[in-house]
């Protein structure tokens, strides 16, 4: 009888250590995957590296549990996969586990189990027709008809296999040139110099100078070498925006974002696994594929808050995963903005990265005029309408008659971002996150309150809890700006953009303003992102007060990429554009920057070294939770006191954050800043074990949250 043999197993949980089983299956090798118990469930896991164990002293067999057995309908993961976990988990401060659930979601719900066995059906059905259709074309007695059925019916079964997952690019590939201007092809060279002396590149290109053309032609070069491609951007919408281009020159991109199904997302897995020369065109979990021989990752709109995954851990920042995972594949990195993140600066002014800068715009537009319109003034005069100033109003008109397009932004969904008592000034808020509701719907189809934290539904509006006042609203959402418009502008053709809208829908309404359909586009943030409108003459903010009082030490720069990333909309082609600002603060700094094109970087840069902040330090908050207010702050004060035993570090907290209540629990929080030195990684190591020790001592695992580089 076979010996048996001691594996230890990755398996898609938060704990902290692999579990060892046993095994007398001589042929499973690391990155296998197998099925086991633990506490009562069947997992399937991934053979660790480190698990067939060879020599040493070994734990009793007769003591350990063996496997169900080998999970031969799935891939093997690889062991770059696996050291890529293993870095992600010990740089975001969480478990390897906890990274094999975000890397493949589906294998903690059976889901990945389900879709290799739909595949297999499939194959079996496909088998089957093709066997059916062999016979009839091979039998005069049976009818035409009935082979263009079973013809028609392969089709479609083909077609349902790889709808949504791209087709590999075969080696050798022709890829369609482009030509690009002098201004391109010297940031183009620039960008191979750095790629040639080891560094990452930082792209700062003004918007609309064309950098898309740039990564193109950098795939191009990386495909033709047979190497692979990572594209990343923010947000699904601007993948799909972006789709259609980059298929224009490689059609067969695949596209991977959530929106996918767990089996196409799975055959898109499948593809990476097996193609030479392929190109993923994603959002950040595309990080996650199973890729092999990266020669190249894109990062667009390195700066975008999106790339950060905020709950549940990992809490990675798709920008600096791509980082890490590019040091697995030793490939060349691009990171492109308009608006760099500070961050990025400081890695160029440190020489860590090569930055390369393109400030001039492809249609050789100009730059937009920028009007600020003070609405305290505005409305001492009687010169506001609701929402719009009358000024904003006739823009809007006289844009509308030149046959050009407009975009508004308001940063606020809803109807109402807030509820207040008319009597008390009680702010309505959230029973369950202690943050204020919202107001949503219209007068047609009546309203309803929503949590946008929790997405808690409040059905009518209640009395004061107070004072039993009426609420009444304050400020203005989307949706309100958007029945103004329509009031405002009878005749032009209006559509809403923000996370209400469904996706299918929100796909179709960038598709139609792009083609013209809609003349004027109301929408939260995702309007600001990278497309490219043609026909837009007029960027609008309603309520650009929301977007500068933030309270956060981050909240200047937000504001100026914000606006600059709007305001870079408009005038994309050879006619000049307008934007328009209404706001209460004229005078603000960001502002003003963002008026006379002045970089805003350098001031902020200083700032932040004076006050010792990111990026000059690493920041790690640490919050905690718990149903019970007092056995919470009993926690926090020991927590406190054992920070103090880290070595090093300034220690903040404990602290309540804004939403301090969230789900029914309490929160506290620290914040814990360290120098970028050589200490770093010995005190985030410290800073581990602490809390280590304490989870387990409070058995709170799940109630201590760590977030590394937060946003």
């Amino acid at each position: 009888m076979p010996e048996a043999r001691i594996i230890s197993v990755i398996l898609p949980l938060a704990i902290g250590w692999e579990p060892v089983y046993k095994t007398v299956d001589g042929t499973i090798r690391h990155g296998d995957r197998v099925r086991v118990a633990f506490s009562g469930r069947e997992y399937v896991g991934v053979v660790d590296e480190d698990g067939i164990q060879e020599g040493g002293r070994l734990p009793d067999p007769t003591k350990i549990k063996a496997i169900n057995g080998r999970e031969g309908s799935l891939c093997s993961v690889s062991g770059d996969e696996i050291r890529f976990w293993k870095e992600l988990a010990l740089y975001y401060m969480c478990t390897v586990g906890e990274v094999y659930k975000a890397a493949i979601p589906f294998a903690r719900l059976g889901e990945d189990l389900a879709a290799a066995k739909a595949d297999a059906r499939l194959e079996e059905r496909l088998g089957r027709l093709r066997e059916e259709l062999s016979k009839a074309e091979s039998s005069a007695r049976v009818k035409e008809t009935t082979r263009e059925r079973l013809r028609s019916k392969i089709a479609e079964l083909i077609g349902r296999k790889d709808r949504d997952s791209g087709l590999a690019l075969p080696p050798g590939a022709e890829f369609k040139e482009i030509e690009l201007t002098q201004y391109q092809q010297d940031a183009l060279e620039g960008s191979l110099s750095g790629f040639k002396a080891g560094k990452t590149v930082l792209l700062s290109g003004v918007t609309g100078s064309g950098k898309t053309e740039i990564y193109l032609e950098l795939a191009a070069r990386t495909l033709s070498k047979g190497r692979n491609v990572l594209y990343l951007v923010p947000e699904i919408a601007l993948s799909r925006a972006l789709a259609q281009r980059v298929a224009g020159r490689f059609p067969g991109v695949m596209v991977f974002n959530s929106e996918e199904t767990p089996a196409a997302r799975r055959r898109i897995a499948e593809k990476v696994r097996e193609v030479e020369g392929y190109m993923v065109l994603g959002t950040r979990s595309s990080i996650f594929l199973p890729h092999r021989n990266l020669g190249l990752i894109i990062v667009d709109e390195e700066h975008d808050t999106s790339y950060k995954q905020t709950s549940p851990a990992p809490r990675y920042n798709g920008r600096d995963a791509a980082l890490i995972l590019s040091t697995i594949h030793r490939s060349n990195v691009i990171l492109g903005s308009a608006t760099p993140s500070l961050e990025s600066l400081y890695n160029s002014e440190t020489g860590l990265y090569k930055r390369v800068i393109l400030d001039r715009k492809f249609f050789s537009a100009e730059r937009p005029e920028i009007r600020i319109i003070d609405t305290k003034a505005e409305w001492r005069k009687r010169g506001m309408s609701g929402s719009f100033s009358r000024k904003l109003i006739q823009a809007i008109r006289d844009n509308l008659a030149e046959g050009r397009q407009t975009m508004i932004l308001r940063s606020r969904r809803a109807y109402a971002p807030l509820l207040q008592c008319s009597e008390c000034g009680e702010v309505l808020r959230c029973p369950s996150c202690n943050v204020p509701v919202s107001l949503h719907g219209n007068a047609a189809n009546g309203y309803w309150l929503l949590c946008h934290h929790c997405g808690r539904r409040i059905g009518t509006v209640p009395s004061c809890s107070k004072c039993g006042g009426t609420f009444r609203m304050l400020g203005a959402g989307t949706q309100k700006i958007e029945e103004e418009a329509r009031e405002l502008f009878p005749e032009a053709r209006i559509a809403r953009l923000d996370s209400d809208v469904g996706s299918a829908e929100g796909k179709e309404i960038v598709n139609d303003f792009a083609a013209g359909s809609y003349d004027i586009l109301i929408g939260t943030q995702i309007v600001t992102k990278g497309f490219d409108f043609g026909n837009l003459g007029l960027v609008a903010v309603i309520g650009a007060d929301q977007i500068l009082s933030q309270q956060d030490f981050r909240a200047d720069e937000r504001a100026f990429q914000l606006l600059s990333q709007f305001g870079g909309r408009a005038g994309r082609r050879e006619r000049k554009g307008l934007v328009i600002i209404q706001t209460a603060q004229p005078e603000h700094p960001v502002l003003k920057a963002f008026v006379s094109g002045e970089p805003l970087s350098e001031g902020l840069l200083s700032e932040r070294k004076a006050f010792n902040m990111p990026p000059y330090t690493r920041i790690i908050t640490i919050t905690l939770r718990h149903e019970d207010e007092s056995i919470l702050e009993g926690w926090a004060g020991t927590m406190s006191a054992r920070l103090q035993s880290l070595g090093g570090g300034k220690i903040e907290g404990p602290y309540s954050p804004p939403m301090d209540i969230s789900a029914g629990k309490h929160l506290l929080c620290f914040r814990i800043i360290l120098n970028r030195d050589n200490t770093l990684k010995g005190l985030k190591k410290n800073l581990g074990l602490i809390i280590e020790r304490f989870s387990a001592e409070f058995k709170c695992r799940g109630d201590v949250i760590i977030d590394v580089d937060p946003l």
